[in-house]
């Protein structure tokens, strides 16, 4: 694995055979990380432009305190892409580790894009089907509450596998009402005990998919 800051210049890494990488301690991105080789993660600053629509005046957390991971991931056409996600710093670790648990258990993501691809629009993200963490928004459904992804600490894979089930029991997006069957295992869905649940609860976040009003694409730091 490969972590590098490219805010002025690349990082130093040193990598040893236990795969485990450590930043040189005098640069303010280091930091120890362990996740699988394959992922060949790399880590960011990220501009204040390239946040988008994402970013507003208000927001819990300013763009420095943010950053973005470029790594693989398994596709659902059994190539492996590359991906990125905008975080906060404190949940990089974290989602290396998830991120390389699910690459070597092969679990296939549709797609992982920053959503100021899709101008922060949470709707469009999730009907494209995409895996995303950073965004400066409401919850979804309930304006009057800021979102965890506000802060960059929650991610959302797979909707369309994972639907949020509103308390209408409205699917969103909403070509996920035919994943509302969760014993019905497909590609990319996301069960009670399998190796995506496994992993966030391994490194101490929360699923959604036990509310009442589930929400089995999501995952956050603080159960929220």
């Amino acid at each position: 694995m490969r972590l590098v800051s490219t805010a002025v210049a690349a990082v130093a890494v040193l990598c040893t055979a236990t795969l485990a990488c450590t930043a040189v301690p005098s640069h303010p991105l280091a930091a120890r990380v362990q996740a699988h080789a394959a992922l060949a993660a790399e880590v960011d600053r990220v501009p204040a432009a390239a946040l988008g629509a994402t970013y507003g005046p208000g927001c819990p957390v300013g763009p420095d305190r943010l950053r973005l991971i470029r790594m693989n991931h398994w596709g659902f056409d059994g190539k492996v892409h590359r991906g990125e996600l905008v975080v906060h710093e404190r949940s990089v670790r974290p989602l290396l580790y998830v991120f390389g648990k699910a690459f070597e258990a092969r679990f296939p993501i549709r797609r992982m894009r920053s959503a100021a691809v899709y101008g922060g629009d949470d709707a469009r993200a999730m009907a494209d089907d995409n895996t995303s963490a950073f965004n400066c928004r409401q919850v979804t459904a309930d304006p009057s509450r800021l979102s965890r992804h506000a802060h960059g600490e929650a991610v959302d894979v797979n909707p369309v596998e994972n639907p949020y089930v509103d308390r209408q029991g409205t699917a969103r997006p909403p070509a996920g009402r035919r994943y509302l069957r969760r014993d019905r295992l497909t590609p990319g869905m996301i069960r009670p005990g399998d190796v995506i649940t496994r992993a966030f609860e391994k490194v101490g976040w929360h699923w959604g998919g036990g509310w009442a009003n589930p929400d089995y694409q999501h995952f956050s730091a603080n159960g929220g």
